[in-house]
């Protein structure tokens, strides 16, 4: 009689073991909204999505515009939104937004998160690179930056349009996030990865800055009474800092680059206002 007590004492505790172990998987369980600007038919974002949702109590939701909208920054056009609702091989929801990045994050963030908030924003895989002064143009910078705007931490994600391992940057997206989940994330802060073609020669922390890219002089066609000025080509720029994010990813480096929405140049606070401007009649 004795054993059989301990034994249904042993198999009790081990229920309740189970039990607690159960409820403690489900309060860990890591929120993670996925968006782009490439569109939500990107290869890319398909293998960011499955990547992460690899990770043990991660919970993937992806919101992506419908189309590419790529240079839209942190844009909106306005007006109500078309949602078309899907899924991933693998069961992971998708929701095809007619409108821009910060669009489809802000429909992520305010409706899909009304019951259970997000714990990250993850934009990205960007086909292209946004380091320098071309992030103030991305869309994948600018979903990033409306997550922040909104007090949910962000990760922008984007690597050349060729010759690039799209594992490799899955992978340092998936050290990014597993810290940001034992550790937690930084407030206010956009982390930008950026992944270069060819053989990387490793891992670099650098401030954003040069441009890899400059626009040429427009051109001017008319036709039957009509004009048109349009840009011909962009002309690729060799970056010159060492100290630059644009530099070492020219270099064979991959970035990565802590991002503030904060634009004020905080340094010529005190100097503008001994301008002396103010309001007349």
């Amino acid at each position: 009689m004795k054993a059989s007590f301990f034994k249904a004492l042993a198999a009790c505790a081990l229920f309740i073991s189970l039990v607690n172990s159960s409820a403690l998987v489900a309060a860990e369980d890591y929120r993670i909204l996925i968006s782009n600007d490439d569109g939500v038919d990107s290869p890319l974002i398909h293998a960011l999505s499955v990547g992460l949702a690899t990770l043990p109590g991660v919970e993937i939701t992806v919101s992506a515009p419908d189309g590419n909208r790529s240079g839209s920054s942190q844009s909106t056009d306005g007006g109500s939104r078309t949602v078309k609702q899907s899924s991933f091989d693998g069961g992971i929801t998708t929701y095809a937004i007619d409108g821009r990045p910060a669009d489809a994050v802000r429909f992520g963030l305010l409706h899909l998160a009304k019951d259970k908030p997000f714990d990250l924003v993850v934009s990205g895989i960007n086909i292209g690179s946004n380091v320098g002064d071309v992030s103030h143009l991305s869309g994948t910078v600018g979903a990033a930056m409306e997550a922040i705007m909104r007090g949910v931490p962000a990760i922008a994600v984007s690597q050349d349009t060729s010759g690039v391992d799209t594992s490799v940057t899955v992978d340092l997206t998936r050290q990014l996030v597993v810290r940001y989940m034992r550790d937690g994330a930084p407030d206010g802060v956009v982390v930008s990865i950026n992944v270069p073609s060819g053989e990387l020669k490793g891992v670099v922390v650098r401030p954003m800055g040069e441009a890899y890219i400059t626009s040429s002089p427009f051109a001017l066609e008319s036709t039957e009474g009509n004009s048109s000025v349009y840009e011909t080509h962009y002309i690729r720029q060799k970056a010159t800092n060492p100290k630059s994010d644009t530099y070492a990813y020219q270099n064979g480096y991959a970035t990565l680059t802590p991002l503030k929405f904060d634009w004020t140049a905080h340094e010529m606070i005190e100097e503008v206002e001994s301008w002396g401007l103010s309001l007349s009649k």
